[in-house]
């Protein structure tokens, strides 16, 4: 009995779960220190957010230094050292994950955390705090 061919949403839904399982995979191999780099060993990095391309070939994965990597540490070196590491991390991936064609990856910075600070100080600001103040009134 042939299968039915995946809906849009299924599909979509897929795409989000091998993404997940991909950002689960590539936290655990760079919190146990699988990566020999020495920016990589030195840093806490986070892996915030994978997005995969609908055909599941390729991966963005987003990364943060957390607090505690060291002063020198930016997010800048830590996205070229994972840069420099990416066809073994690609292999360790494709081990782990179990798919037909395993996901090429790219690393890039998130900058989620700086837009979400650059939104707050716009609400903090006092006109605007003055006319959220009117709106509660009414």
């Amino acid at each position: 009995m042939a299968r039915a061919p995946f809906t849009a949403e299924q599909q979509s839904v897929r795409v989000l779960k091998v993404g997940e399982r991909v950002r689960h995979i590539l936290s655990e191999l760079l919190a146990r220190g699988a990566v020999h780099d020495a920016i990589v060993s030195a840093a806490h990095i986070a892996v915030t957010e994978v997005r995969m391309t609908p055909d599941l070939r390729y991966a963005t994965a987003y990364v943060k230094a957390l607090l505690g990597a060291g002063p020198t540490t930016s997010d800048d070196d830590v996205v070229h050292a994972l840069r420099q590491n990416t066809a073994f991390l690609q292999r360790e991936v494709a081990q782990r994950l179990g798919l037909k064609f395993a996901p090429k990856l790219k690393f890039r910075k998130d900058e989620s955390f700086a837009e979400a600070d650059r939104i707050e100080a716009l609400l903090r600001h006092p006109k605007v705090a003055r006319d959220l103040a009117e709106d509660e009134e009414q």
